[in-house]
């Protein structure tokens, strides 16, 4: 089984990533928790110039260097690893790609789009876990110095929220929304329900 977790800068999709990676372990489940882009040496090599706030990077050059990422951890990672049995488990995924650089960057949907898919080939996540969070409470959770894509502005990251939003209306079977401004436990309750269903 292969499961993503999305949303914005904040939302907390890394912590129930965590979360959920032992949940699983905890239960005798082979499992394997990855980020994009990186968990491959090439990709975290990209990750570093895609965050670095003194990179020069346009949105085509962006979008570029995540399907590379992203090819890369296919290659390496995740198809191995699914066929090998294990659950894996994937902070950030295409979805990623698609509401940032598609609706925030404002860059054609269709280009990026067919991008994912050269990257991807036929893999698809079985389930999306979208972490729905306004972005004042969002802006308020994230600490410390804010990388390259954390820094842009209000307008973008509503952009982005919606196009998160837009993607799980289109696929409502894949990709289950979850209220991420609820207390820790109670959204990793909604996780594990979500996750149970599908094992």
């Amino acid at each position: 089984m292969f499961v993503t977790f999305e949303g914005i800068d904040g939302c907390g999709k890394t912590t129930q990533a965590m979360m959920t990676y032992q949940y699983l372990r905890s239960r005798g489940f082979k499992v394997k928790l990855l980020r994009e882009p990186g968990s491959t040496d090439t990709a975290e090599r990209i990750r570093e110039v895609l965050l670095d706030k003194a990179a020069q990077v346009t949105p085509v050059t962006e979008l570029l260097l995540y399907e590379a990422a992203r090819a890369e951890l296919i290659h390496r990672e995740i198809k191995p690893l699914l066929a090998s049995g294990h659950i894996v488990l994937c902070d950030r995924f295409y979805d990623s790609t698609t509401a940032y650089q598609g609706f925030g960057r404002k860059l054609d949907i269709r280009m990026v789009k067919s991008l994912n898919r050269v990257a991807v080939g036929d893999l698809k996540p079985d389930l999306t876990l979208l972490f729905d969070l306004d972005l004042k409470t969002a802006r308020r959770r994230q600490s410390g110095r804010r990388d390259r894509l954390e820094a842009q502005s209000k307008a973008f990251f509503t952009r982005v929220r919606a196009g998160f939003l837009e993607i799980a209306r289109k696929e409502r079977r894949r990709v289950k929304v979850i209220d991420a401004s609820l207390p820790i436990e109670d959204v990793f309750y909604n996780v594990k329900k979500l996750i149970d269903q599908r094992i």
